[in-house]
């Protein structure tokens, strides 16, 4: 199930009726509970090649009033850059003064790795995750939405390359690079995936490209239903990359398909 909310100029309206359509953010997360909000910060290029922070400042909000007791922002740009400087450029380490209680700001470069083994994999066998994901209770998963001049698409499946170690994704995008997305997700398990769907690219990106506005805020439990819903809502205007694709056919969507990703 997909929800989908014009947003009409309240952004904490619009994430609250997109994830309430669901369930709510309380049939997500418990009082109590560590959570991890996982943004896109590949570059520090303005939104939607990146996440508009009052969008995460939003939903970290939004979590914090849902009962949980840590609220976790972490990810690790492209590997031509660095995340630090990619962050202080958006002012992400302002928000631990801008939000109470202060959200932890995580650079995964700087923090501990654990290598996994993926099962079911023919062209990924593992890869090296940062060890917060093994302590936290929930996931959140922060998409843009955009398409990608390499992997066609990038959304909900695509943004977990961000948890990859950086050097091990030099081979990633060596070959296969669809397919390997699709297989690096066995090993990242979110509860619930909240999309900024204002404005996207429909053609080039990730860091540029033809923008347009939907307007929208979508949530969903299935990276597979709201990247699919995604690539409906880019084929929707003149011009995009993606037309006459059926979203089934994207080659890291068909892969998640073999591999029952949700």
């Amino acid at each position: 199930m997909v929800s989908k909310i014009k947003f009409e100029g309240n952004l904490k309206e619009a994430v609250e009726k997109a994830v309430g359509q669901i369930g709510g953010f309380s049939s997500f997360i418990k009082s109590g509970d560590k959570v991890l909000l996982k943004p896109n910060f590949n570059t520090a290029d303005p939104y939607p090649a990146s996440s508009d922070p009052e969008f995460l400042k939003t939903v970290a909000r939004l979590v914090y009033q849902a009962g949980a007791s840590e609220v976790f922002i972490g990810d690790s740009c492209t590997m031509a850059l660095n995340t630090c400087r990619v962050m202080e450029k958006l002012g992400i380490f302002d928000f631990q003064k801008e939000i109470q209680p202060a959200p932890k700001i995580l650079v995964f470069e700087k923090g501990k790795w654990l290598k996994k083994k993926i099962g079911q994999s023919q062209y990924l066998k593992s890869a090296s995750l940062p060890e917060i994901l093994d302590k936290v209770d929930k996931l959140i998963l922060l998409p843009c939405l955009k398409t990608h001049f390499l992997a066609q698409f990038t959304g909900a499946l695509k943004i977990s390359v961000g948890f990859m170690k950086p050097l091990e994704r030099i081979g990633l995008h060596a070959s296969h690079l669809s397919e390997k997305i699709a297989e690096l997700n066995l090993l990242i398990k979110p509860d619930l995936i909240i999309m900024d769907a204002r404005k996207c690219f429909i053609n080039k990106g990730p860091s540029q490209g033809e923008l347009a506005e939907p307007n929208l805020i979508l949530s969903s439990g299935s990276r597979m239903d709201i990247d699919m819903e995604g690539i409906k809502i880019i084929q929707g205007f003149e011009g995009n990359s993606l037309a006459g694709i059926l979203p089934e056919d994207i080659l890291q969507i068909k892969r998640a398909g073999e591999l029952g990703i949700k």
